[in-house]
């Protein structure tokens, strides 16, 4: 009967989008990076029946939807859509039951805390295989085996998941073997996860992609040529994955096998890939799209609409500076690039969206203790005193301990219209102002992108950060020695010690003073990135959107509980 119902509902809706197609109307919904603001309460003049289509964009392809493997916003954020792990973030940011389906037996043995998870019942893969215990136990292993290891492997240790760290640590007596990880299959169903450290965001950690489980058997079926199509991965989130149109777009369905499915109304929803701001604007004004993110072009022009917001989200934006490059590793040039960057010139005309300038890593707004946010010690950053007038005098001081009167130095960035501006306004600042300085803007798309970058194959790279979990130390990890972010050749004992101590201290208001000085340090005393903006959003989005949420970590949102009104 529920099949039937399905499939009369099916040819209705598409009656109704041929109806409409032929009376000149366009049913469509919108691209998101909002505070979950989906517009206000409906008017009652529509009911929820409409459509349940929502039509997105990006502005680049999915690298990879290997969830051992994704290090990036465009994949958590489908991942989060298609996957689900023991939980999820809720639309306050809270971390809520998925797989798991009641929250564990806790168990303290030995100086070591158990957590016994339940699988549900009702979970299962979108082939109608069940969700098991031993799903998680494959994907958890997979991404720190060193054959398969992923970029966010380091996860496992930072959420205290016994010997989490030792497996990934070259040299370590433990390295590479995954069988002592603290994660076990006591049955199919049941998930046993030990802990050697508890950390206060260990729930919130579980939500993230990098604990999503993987089909075992399906995925080792598949090898190689696991989840680099539709048909070579298995779903159990909300949607699907229904097509993937590589360099083009991708679209999602809902997944009618998923746990919660009756709670899932919206039917579809359609990523085009579109790089062009104008061309996104106006895709939005004729309705093919229900909802764009302005650039200052646009701001000024839409900014009084009743469909117009802003945000200050999480997210921080700076430069990496590869200390291979012999330039590069001097410490007052960086000191006078760090300088010579005008933030407010960036924040208030080229990008006039809400963002605000940063010389900070960790941004403000986010991150409270008893009532004090992290920034408080130095609340507008490092290095505030001093001016692009300062600048001069370093850079000349770098030249002259190098021995060169003239640099050439490549900057690297992607191949978005945005991101092109920047890197061009970068340019103009550095060179305007360091006399010898050439600069040559390198344009990538995304994947090639993160590809050099993972390889140090840069001078300077366009960075930016959100956050994985809601504590200082998902930015401040980044920049250890050697970590799988760093990726310019940055090392410092100090900054090191301050970051490991800081990972095992129970006292919170000790630990927090140790990330603190972390920063000082990569930024104030070595300059080893220049932050430039903690980045706002101006949107447009269309009324009929309703409960489209937008987290402050993790994947960027949740399609799960949008309705079109």
């Amino acid at each position: 009967m529920k099949k039937k119902f399905s499939l009369l509902l099916s040819v209705i809706m598409l009656l109704s989008l041929f109806l409409a197609a032929c009376s000149g109307n366009s049913s469509t919904s919108g691209n998101t990076n909002s505070e979950g603001k989906a517009s206000g309460d409906s008017e009652g003049t529509e009911e929820t029946s409409k459509e349940q289509v929502l039509n997105l964009t990006d502005t680049q392809d999915i690298p990879t939807m290997d969830t051992t493997q994704a290090t990036d916003t465009v994949a958590f954020n489908v991942m989060n859509q298609v996957f689900e792990g023991l939980y999820r973030l809720d639309k306050d940011n809270k971390p809520v039951l998925g797989m798991a389906a009641e929250e564990p037996k806790v168990e303290e043995k030995d100086g070591e805390t158990v957590y016994t998870f339940t699988i549900r019942e009702d979970a299962n893969w979108s082939d109608g295989t069940p969700v098991t215990a031993g799903d998680f136990v494959y994907a958890w292993q997979k991404i720190i085996h060193p054959d398969t290891m992923g970029g966010y492997a380091s996860m496992l240790g930072t959420a205290g998941i016994k010997n989490g760290n030792e497996i990934v640590t070259e040299g370590d007596p433990l390295y590479g073997k995954v069988e002592e990880l603290g994660v076990k299959a006591v049955d199919e169903k049941t998930l046993e996860v030990t802990v050697t450290q508890k950390v206060p965001y260990f729930f919130d950690l579980l939500t993230f992609a990098s604990f999503y489980p993987q089909p075992a058997e399906f995925a080792a079926e598949q090898g190689e040529n696991y989840s680099l199509e539709t048909d070579t991965m298995l779903y159990n989130g909300p949607f699907t994955l229904a097509e993937w149109n590589h360099g083009e777009g991708w679209k999602l369905a809902k997944n009618d096998g998923y746990w919660d499915a009756d709670t899932v109304k919206l039917e579809e929803a359609n990523y085009k890939i579109v790089k062009d701001e104008a061309t996104k604007v106006n895709l939005y004004e004729t309705g093919k799209i229900d909802r764009v993110s302005l650039s200052a072009d646009f701001v000024d022009q839409f900014q009084g609409r009743d469909d117009f917001s802003t945000i200050l989200d999480t997210a921080i934006f700076f430069l990496r500076l590869n200390q291979k490059n012999e330039v590069l590793a001097n410490n007052d040039i960086r000191k006078a690039l760090f300088l010579a960057y005008d933030r407010d010139g960036l924040v208030n005309v080229l990008l006039n969206n809400g963002s605000i300038a940063a010389r900070y890593l960790v941004p403000k707004e986010f991150l409270y203790l008893d009532g004090e946010d992290f920034r408080a010690p130095a609340p507008e950053g490092y290095l505030a005193d001093k001016s692009a007038d300062d600048a001069a005098g370093y850079w000349t001081k770098g030249l002259e301990a190098l021995g060169k009167d003239s640099v050439e130095i490549e900057f690297l960035t992607t191949d978005s219209e945005l991101a092109s501006k920047i890197a061009e306004y970068a340019k103009e600042q550095f060179e305007s102002k360091l006399d010898g300085l050439t600069i040559t803007i390198n344009k990538q798309p995304w994947k090639q992108f993160l590809d050099l970058e993972d390889a140090g194959d840069f001078d300077i790279s366009t960075g930016g950060w959100g956050p994985d979990y809601p504590d200082p130390m998902t930015y401040v990890y980044m920049f250890e020695t050697d970590g799988a972010y760093n990726r310019m050749d940055y090392s410092s004992e100090q900054y090191d010690k301050l970051v490991s101590d800081a990972k095992v201290e129970s006292d919170q208001q000790k630990r927090w003073e140790m990330m603190q000085e972390a920063e000082r340090i990569l930024i104030e005393e070595d300059t080893a990135i220049i932050p430039t903006y903690q980045r706002g959003g101006a949107l447009l989005m269309k009324e009929h959107v309703k409960n489209y949420h937008i987290h402050k970590f993790g994947a960027d949102s949740t399609l799960k509980w949008v309705t079109i009104e």
